[in-house]
């Protein structure tokens, strides 16, 4: 399934979409022609080889990195053709985990949930600990909500990362490999929270990684990026059946077929 056939919102635009976006870093040609309408309301995940760009489209949809030719689309709004205020408000509607959790250190898990909602919104401190300790709830996190980043597991810290990605009520949520430093077990169950947020929430999730356990167990779309172009993408299920040999290699993590150590 190409991107254009993939179905639009209700309105007829996607929440997200870039156009032939190229992005250099010096001599190394990292987007190469991306072009992807990601389906509203649905969990994609972006699968591909290191170097090929995942993160970097990310920082792109964030509006954090502009492209060097090609359009950017966040609620049909082009992210450089507006102004850096406007921006910010779009940010507002996004939610993202980093690898890490990113959590600032001098804080308590409650604290780091909070800060959001203190620094976007003039809500008092009795309604944003409502809002707090539900999304603390939902991540398993409520009985823990005193304790800092450092005295916590790796786990822990990125269901917080979740949980502070969330209290904004956002209609698109990142994820820059939410599993990495996360032994199988651990994966697996941010992989249930994360399904289970988006049953409860909805929104349009991006979820970028390089497990593809992680894929097959949350994706409704997957798409695969090579050499800064995108190779595959269409509905979880057809990609895991693939019988394109980059495809059907990567996914099945075989070594033999064109994708090499190059």
């Amino acid at each position: 399934m190409n991107p254009s056939a993939v179905p639009m919102g209700h309105d007829g635009v996607h929440s997200m979409e870039v156009r032939n976006v190229h992005k250099s870093f010096g001599s190394f040609d990292v987007l190469q022609g991306l072009d992807l309408s990601f389906k509203d309301d649905a969990i994609t995940t972006i699968l591909g080889p290191s170097g090929t760009g995942k993160s970097v489209l990310i920082k792109h949809l964030v509006g954090l990195l502009e492209p060097d030719e090609g359009d950017v689309l966040v609620f049909g709004q082009n992210l450089w053709q507006i102004s850096e205020a406007e921006r910010y408000e779009i940010r507002k509607k996004m939610g993202v985990l980093f690898q890490d959790g990113a959590l600032f250190g001098s804080m308590n898990l409650y604290d780091n949930t909070a800060f959001p909602l203190r620094k976007h919104t003039d809500k008092p401190e009795d309604e944003i600990r409502e809002i707090v300790m539900r999304r603390l709830t939902e991540v398993g996190l409520d009985r823990s909500w005193t304790k800092y980043p450092n005295e916590v597991s790796g786990g822990m810290r990125k269901r917080a990362g979740f949980a502070r990605a969330m209290v904004m009520d956002p209609k698109i949520v990142f994820f820059d490999e939410p599993d990495s430093g996360l032994d199988p077990v651990r994966t697996s169950l941010l992989n249930d929270v994360i399904l289970e947020m988006h049953a409860e929430h909805k929104g349009t999730y991006l979820l970028v990684t390089h497990d593809i356990r992680t894929a097959r167990k949350v994706s409704d779309y997957v798409g695969l990026i090579w050499k800064g172009k995108v190779v595959h993408y269409g509905e979880a299920e057809q990609a895991f059946e693939h019988d394109d040999p980059f495809v059907r290699q990567f996914l099945s993590g075989e070594s033999a077929g064109p994708l090499g150590m190059d």
